[in-house]
């Protein structure tokens, strides 16, 4: 079988994805949690035209994936994922299987599907979800204003249904509910009062008061059909 995976953290050593360590068909490497270019460019540039499965958190992907943009091999490599975090909004929103045996089948197997890639305008990479909590200023969705003023919190991923590339959820929340809306479109541009920016569960080093997220002209090839 043709698959390098990416062990990424400690997490991996433990739970359902244990076992994988085991298999002598497949290539482990142990790397850091959220691996950087030195832990993985070396892999991608022994891959040669294998599948790639990442084991880890939605930040450990997204890390891994920034490699794979970085050098250009977005288009040629198929990624499978298998995350450590039962939370995972990666898994969420491209109804990966929950059952291990499955979810490895499909990790190791399954079908490729072009899903799309959102990038920042700080040379970051979106895999799962964006938060920016809370919030007050102005948002645009392409050409759409969809916030003027305060809100809980402005929520960002890719579209799971592939239209024009990711999903803005403005979220107000009061005492007895709370209401959403949401809007699809390419790109979202922000400009607010310094907010956390929190992307695939780590926050950005520093407060913000501009943000960009927009898809990026290239999907990423992510293993989703049944092995």
């Amino acid at each position: 079988m043709d698959v390098v995976a990416l062990s990424c953290g400690t997490a991996s050593q433990h739970g359902p994805w244990a076992a994988l360590t085991l298999r002598d068909f497949m290539p482990v490497h142990e790397v850091p949690a959220t691996p950087d270019r030195a832990a993985v460019d070396p892999v991608l540039r022994e891959l040669g035209g294998r599948r790639l499965v990442v084991v880890g958190t939605d930040a450990d992907l997204a890390a891994v994936v920034l490699r794979l943009l970085r050098t250009e091999r977005l288009a040629e490599v198929v990624v499978g994922y298998l995350p450590t975090d039962r939370s995972s909004e990666v898994a969420g929103l491209w109804s990966l299987p929950a059952e291990p045996g499955e979810a490895v089948a499909v990790a190791l197997a399954g079908e490729p599907d072009q899903v799309p890639l959102i990038r920042d305008d700080t040379g970051g990479v979106l895999v799962g979800l964006g938060v920016l909590s809370p919030i007050r200023g102005v948002a645009y969705c392409d050409d759409e204003r969809v916030l003027r003023g305060q809100a809980s919190r402005l929520e960002v991923t890719p579209d799971p249904e592939r239209g024009a590339g990711l999903v803005v959820r403005v979220v107000h929340r009061w005492l007895l509910g709370k209401r959403v809306s949401t809007t699809t479109g390419r790109a979202v541009q922000i400009g607010c009062v310094p907010a956390r920016v929190v992307k695939d569960g780590v926050s950005h080093p520093r407060l913000m008061d501009k943000w960009t997220w927009y898809r990026h002209t290239e999907d990423l090839r992510l293993a989703r059909g049944a092995g």
